[in-house]
C-alpha cells in the first residue's frame, strides 16, 4: 500500500526523534527502526481557478507524474495549464499491509512502519 506522508508529519516526527528524511528514504528510528523509500509527492487539496480537467483532487502525483503532466509546482500550488491547485507538500512511501490467510507475512519492519505511520496519522 502506498501512503502519502505530509512535510509537516515528517517534520514533527524529525523534531521529536521519531523519523527522518535521508537520502530519499524514509528513516524510522522508534521501535527496532528501518528504512524506506521515500519519493517528493503532492496532495491536490482543491481547485483554486480553472476547471480539474486531469482530476487531480484528492489525487497524490509524485514529482516525476507532475512532470510529465506540464505540471509546475510552487510551494503549496500546483500550475497545470489554465488551472491552479492548492496542494500539500511531502512523499509517497510504500508499505505492505496486513496479509490475508494464505499470503507471505510481511516482515518486521514493514509492520513496524506502517503501524507507526498509521498511529501517528490516525
Amino acid at each position: 500500500m502506498k501512503l502519502f506522508l505530509p512535510q509537516t508529519q515528517l517534520e514533527e516526527w524529525a523534531l521529536g526523534d521519531q523519523a527522518d528524511l535521508k537520502d530519499g528514504h524514509l528513516v524510522v528510528m522508534a521501535e527496532g527502526g528501518g528504512s524506506y523509500p521515500a519519493v517528493p509527492a503532492v496532495h491536490f487539496v482543491q481547485l483554486v481557478s480553472g476547471e480539474d480537467t486531469h482530476k487531480l483532487v484528492a489525487k497524490v502525483k509524485t514529482e516525476a507524474q507532475l512532470a510529465s503532466l506540464g505540471a509546475e509546482q510552487m510551494a503549496d500550488s500546483v500550475i497545470l495549464g489554465e488551472s491552479a491547485y492548492e496542494v500539500v507538500p511531502g512523499y509517497v512511501t510504500e508499505v505492505a499491509v496486513a496479509p490475508r490467510p494464505g499470503d507471505k507475512k510481511p516482515s518486521n519492519e514493514t509492520d513496524l512502519l506502517a503501524a507507526f505511520i498509521l498511529n501517528k496519522m490516525g
